[in-house]
């Protein structure tokens, strides 16, 4: 089988850390080019490929034939005209989140990939975490009753950004670089959209860096949500139901953790439920595959490649990272106003 050919435009901290290496050794998959413009990165970034064509722009690569498709890595203002440039050109996308800075960014690389009639997915990885698919499979067969309310946290601590990241208008502030992926989880969990956003947004350190945030699904069930990048490491929902509790800790859990309301809550209970959670974790043989990094970044980039190779719809796709980027917007919105936003029309879908 031919494998897809893949180039790999931006070669930053992450890149360097985890894509080449899930990139190089990537199933039915081969990286034939980066295109990096600081000349040290793209040493670096060579160093750990080889075998790959080191470029100096994203041009040069994007007029490559013998490059099917791209994974973008960039800083976030320049995702949206990149991913624009390389759908023209016909290739396949892989775009990490967000999609842009904005709807307004954002709507024309819809247009164009819906045109293109390729591959656009977006880099909402945690999708593909053991964790999170455990969950929603819970949820789907209704195993903790009807939900009654839920809370979200994704924090990290604080450290030395880049300064694109510590202004918004370039991409920075933490509802694009955290709350987007807790937006998008909210959406695979339950399947629905996000009716209505209220949020209170506070620069700690950098430009809009803190917020918490409420949220109302379509189902009407409601969210909690603290986002944070001055804080501790922390990644956690808590979903609960008539009949028990949901938990998902991606920092501390090995599985989605059920709390029956018929639990008798002794000490030997949680003793033996916590034992059975790491011998049956699906997630813990999940990080024993990747103890470097999350796990489900190599998961999403060969779904990636399946995607193409099997002419396959992709998730998540462009349409899932514009409904993301729709939230992020009304929570600001919301925050400036100090209303509830209610998403409706083209902000709610493209």
């Amino acid at each position: 089988m031919t494998p897809v050919r893949i180039g790999l435009i931006g070669c930053g901290r992450i890149v360097q850390t985890v894509h080449l290496a899930i990139l190089t050794k990537l199933p039915n998959a081969r990286l034939v080019a980066l295109a990096e413009t600081d000349a040290q990165r793209r040493d670096e970034a060579s160093q750990r490929a080889p075998d790959t064509i080191a470029l100096a722009s994203h041009e040069q690569l994007l007029r490559r034939d013998d490059i099917d498709a791209v994974v973008i890595c960039l800083p976030t203002a320049l995702h949206a005209r990149i991913a624009h440039e390389a759908l023209q050109h016909g290739k396949h996308v892989y775009v990490e989140k967000p999609l842009a800075t904005s709807l307004a960014e954002a709507r024309p690389v819809i247009d164009e990939w819906k045109r293109a009639n390729v591959v656009g997915m977006m880099g909402f990885n945690y999708r593909f975490n053991k964790l999170h698919q455990a969950a929603q499979r819970a949820l789907q067969r209704n195993t903790i009753g009807d939900i009654v309310s839920m809370r979200t946290v994704f924090t990290s601590a604080a450290r030395n950004l880049p300064p694109w990241k510590q202004q918004r208008h370039s991409g920075g502030g933490v509802l694009l670089d955290l709350a987007s992926h807790h937006i998008d989880l909210l959406h695979f969990l339950f399947g629905t959209t996000i009716d209505q956003v209220r949020a209170d947004i506070h620069s700690q350190r950098t430009e809009d860096d803190t917020a918490l945030v409420q949220f109302q699904l379509a189902n009407g069930v409601a969210v909690q949500s603290f986002f944070s990048m001055c804080t501790t490491n922390e990644d956690r929902f808590e979903i609960y139901g008539t009949e028990g509790k949901l938990t998902i800790d991606r920092q501390r859990g090995w599985n989605a953790n059920i709390t029956s309301t018929r639990s008798n809550g002794s000490r030997f209970e949680q003793l033996r439920s916590g034992l059975t959670n790491v011998v049956l974790s699906p997630y813990l043989r999940q990080r024993l595959s990747a103890p470097t990094s999350e796990p489900s970044f190599s998961v999403a980039l060969a779904h990636f490649a399946s995607a193409i190779r099997d002419r396959q719809l992709p998730y998540p796709s462009f349409d899932d990272g514009y409904r993301s980027l729709a939230v992020v917007e009304a929570a600001e919105e919301s925050a400036r106003s100090g209303q509830t936003i209610r998403l409706k029309g083209e902000r709610a879908s493209r």
